[in-house]
Parts: C-alpha cells; sequence; structure tokens
C-alpha cells in the first residue's frame, strides 16, 4: 500500500525557481547556439556569393581551354592548371592512398603487434605538421637533391606526404566499423589472416576506402604552400613529371598579386573553379555514405 509523503509547502517556490533557472539556462544555451548557426552560415553564404560575383565574369570557354598571357595581356585562361592539377592528384593519390591504406590495415588488423601504437602515432604527427613544413622538407629532399630543379614528381611527393595520415586515419576508423564476427568466422574456417582483409575486411569497408581517398584528393586539390616550393608552376602546357607545372592555386596565387584587374578577375573565376570541384567531391561523399547507411 502507497503511503502519500506531503511535500512542505516552502519547497514548492523552490523548486519552481530551479526549474526555472534551467529553463531560462536552456534558453540561453539554445539562443547562443542558433546565433553560432547563423554568424556560420552568414560566413559561409557571404563567402560563396562573393567568389560566385567575383568569379563568373571570368568563366568562359577560352578560360578552360587557354594558357595565360603573358604580363600586361588581357585574356587567357587555366587550362595548364587544370591540367596540373588532374595529374598531380592522379600521381599523389597513387602514393599515397595504397601507403595510407595499408598503415591502417596495419594498425586495425594488428593491433596486437609493437609497432600498431607507433605508426598510429606517426600519422597523427605527420596530420598536425603544417603543409609549409612539409614542402620545404621534400624542397630538400627532391628539388635540391634527387631531382636537382622545381617538378611535378616533387609536388606531388608533398601532397602525397600530406594525404597518407588523411587516408590512414579515415580508413582506420572505417576498418573498426567492420564486425569482428566477420574476422572470426573467416579465421574460424582456417582462413589466413591476410586473406581474411583481401576477401572480407576490405570489400566490407570499400565504401569507406572510396570516401577516404576522395576525402584526401580533395585536400591535396586546395594546398598552394608545398607546391610554391616544389611544382613551382608553369604558364604552358606540360604533363612533364620532371619539369615545373601548373596547378590551380597555384594559378589563384599568380593571378591574385599581380597588379593587372583581367587577372584579379581570372584569380576570382580560377577560385570558383576550385570551390566548385571541392563541393562536387562533398556531394560524391555524401552520395557515398548514404550508401553505406542503406
Amino acid at each position: 500500500m502507497a503511503v502519500a509523503v506531503a511535500t512542505p509547502s516552502s519547497a514548492i517556490p523552490a523548486r519552481h525557481r530551479v526549474i526555472a533557472r534551467r529553463r531560462v539556462a536552456e534558453g540561453a544555451v539554445i539562443a547562443l547556439l542558433l546565433l553560432a548557426t547563423l554568424v556560420a552560415v552568414a560566413l559561409l553564404v557571404t563567402i560563396l556569393g562573393y567568389v560566385i560575383v567575383r568569379g563568373l565574369p571570368a568563366i568562359d570557354l577560352a578560360f578552360f581551354t587557354e594558357r595565360p598571357k603573358p604580363f600586361g595581356e588581357v585574356g587567357g585562361g587555366i587550362a595548364p592548371a587544370l591540367i596540373g592539377t588532374v595529374l598531380l592528384a592522379a600521381v599523389s593519390g597513387a602514393i599515397a592512398i595504397p601507403v595510407g591504406i595499408a598503415a591502417a590495415i596495419f594498425v586495425v588488423e594488428y593491433r596486437s603487434g609493437r609497432f600498431a601504437a607507433p605508426v598510429r602515432f606517426a600519422a597523427e604527427l605527420i596530420a598536425g605538421l603544417p603543409s609549409i613544413v612539409i614542402g620545404v622538407f621534400v624542397w630538400t629532399l627532391l628539388v635540391r637533391g634527387l631531382v636537382g630543379h622545381y617538378a611535378a614528381i616533387a609536388g606531388a611527393v608533398a601532397l602525397a606526404v600530406i594525404m597518407v595520415p588523411i587516408v590512414a586515419r579515415t580508413v582506420e576508423e572505417v576498418l573498426r566499423l567492420v564486425p569482428n564476427s566477420l574476422r572470426e568466422a573467416a579465421l574460424a574456417l582456417g582462413a589466413p589472416r591476410w586473406k581474411v582483409i583481401l576477401s572480407i575486411v576490405l570489400p566490407t569497408a570499400r565504401a569507406g576506402l572510396l570516401t577516404a581517398s576522395i576525402l584526401a584528393l580533395a585536400r591535396s586539390a586546395g594546398e598552394t604552400a608545398p607546391l610554391l616550393l616544389t611544382a613551382l608552376g608553369n604558364d604552358f602546357f606540360s604533363t612533364d613529371l620532371l619539369r615545373p607545372i601548373g596547378a590551380l592555386p597555384l594559378a589563384i596565387y599568380r593571378y591574385a598579386i599581380s597588379p593587372y584587374d583581367d587577372w584579379h578577375t581570372k584569380a576570382w573565376g580560377a577560385s570558383l573553379v576550385l570551390v566548385v570541384v571541392i563541393g562536387a567531391v562533398g556531394m560524391v561523399l555524401r552520395v557515398v555514405a548514404r550508401q553505406r547507411v542503406r
């Protein structure tokens, strides 16, 4: 039989005051969050709107098909930079993606080994390095050492160093989502661990692997500092990995620091192209993520 406990009449106003203070505090937190969200959205919309307004006048067919004009001449485009960006992304991705995936596999699948923790720590350390430091390192190693001059391969190596920890950390998180029951079932059937990884783990996580690769490529597409010290830039069409090569960030930098209004417009146009590329990559990632959920 339940026994009713009488609440003192003095406790009721105190409880109401506590509830009121909690509601006021919750309302204040929600208001601050809404204000922060509005500031972030307004900042993003302002930047995108400004880039679109300033960049659209530069967009035409010649902008994508012609090379830059000499100093002081009106016209020209960013075609060598587009080709260079694609080539740098392809070469750096070919270097970084297998290395990053292998490092993630080692950390996750062989976590009991003595080297797993140092590999993970090294990936986190490299991910935190400023890109200009990586550029100086590759400049010393390749530009002044092995190659002897500015070259596209040096730029690709610099971008690959930046991409490796991104791929490794992202793939590591993806591999941890693969159920251990799949690994244990395959091992119980007598399959060696390497075959379990290749036949069970990686196919299960293929969408995550693709996401990590695209994310790393998108990051490398916007890097400027390491390319200034390695690939240098090139106004002419070139696919020679042993010579300087153009890239979109370098084209933006070169056009932006010039004293000509037409080149400033082209800097905004190249910025718009780069933003569109990054946005398209983001949409691909969202599609891949939705497929993973399904």
